[in-house]
């Protein structure tokens, strides 16, 4: 996908504090994350009982991540390294595709901010350890990203290629656009109402992200190369429940699912991609009837 170079003056962008391990106290990692740690035990055999016991329940504005931004300009940011400079091409890209859908509805819409980091960072969401891999924080509406995250996506779940990673970003970006269209509150009311029904809705979440990262390029078609479509499906695939419970050697269990299966997403990604519509992404519409 020949995406254009960012634009520092359009986009958001900082540095997440570094260390390695998960410190203890702090917040809960939002609806891009928290189900994150399910993946985690299961690519890098992480305890998730005891990841999200540390993760604590504290107040999520106590720290500010903005207290956490070092010294380096958007620009060095972005050029740190290869990958930083992709992710944020993708950010500009995203921004430029989906802003204007924001004010041609007459929705407010507010830029998200890529935090980029090392080991571990304090969001506004809690603490949080690369093992997580990348998640979006509602609290602060951040993308987190520790870049080397990219290499054991590529080397443990076989997801390689620059559209593999750029969905990533893409899929999170799908987070905020349900944070700013409401739908993302009252996802978490309607599991606090219906606990029973908690997993089941964060799968449709989770879903719903994936469509709107099809959307994304379904609506850049024009800059797609032969074979992004392929690395962006096999990404899906590569990273759906069923798929992770298999590789790890567990039984297939649906009831945990917290992204869904590989067919799903897949599906899902696919439908976006080829209907480059929105309103096509409605993953909660069986649940209604």
């Amino acid at each position: 996908m020949k995406l254009n170079r960012f634009d520092t003056s359009r986009i958001k962008v900082g540095q997440g504090g570094g260390g390695g391990g998960l410190p203890g106290g702090g917040g809960t990692i939002g609806c891009g994350g928290l189900v994150i740690v399910i993946i985690a035990a299961l690519v890098f055999g992480v305890d998730p009982g005891e990841m999200l016991g540390q993760m604590g329940a504290g107040d999520t504005t106590s720290t500010s991540t903005q207290q956490q931004q070092g010294q380096m300009t958007e620009e060095q940011l972005c050029t740190m390294n290869p990958y930083a400079t992709e992710a944020c091409n993708t950010l500009t890209s995203l921004n430029d595709t989906w802003e204007p859908l924001f004010k041609k509805a007459n929705i407010p819409f507010e830029q998200p901010t890529l935090w980029f980091y090392q080991g571990g960072t304090r969001s506004g969401c809690g603490n949080a350890s690369a093992s997580m891999g990348p998640f979006y924080c509602p609290a602060d509406m951040g993308i987190y990203i520790d870049t080397s995250f990219y290499d054991v996506m590529a080397r443990q779940l076989g997801a390689k290629g620059d559209f593999a990673r750029y969905y990533v970003v893409a899929h999170e970006y799908g987070h905020h656009v349900q944070k700013m269209t409401g739908m993302a509150d009252q996802v978490r009311s309607a599991q606090q109402q219906n606990p029973r029904m908690a997993n089941q809705l964060q799968v449709r979440m989770e879903l719903q992200a994936d469509c709107y990262a099809g959307v994304w390029a379904g609506k850049n078609r024009n800059l797609i190369e032969p074979g992004d479509m392929e690395e962006g499906l096999n990404a899906a695939s590569a990273i759906g429940d069923d798929t992770l419970q298999r590789n790890s050697g567990q039984s297939v269990n649906p009831e945990s699912f917290t992204h869904g299966s590989s067919a799903e997403r897949v599906r899902w990604l696919r439908i976006g991609m080829e209907t480059a519509d929105e309103d096509k992404c409605d993953t909660f519409a069986d649940l209604r009837s």
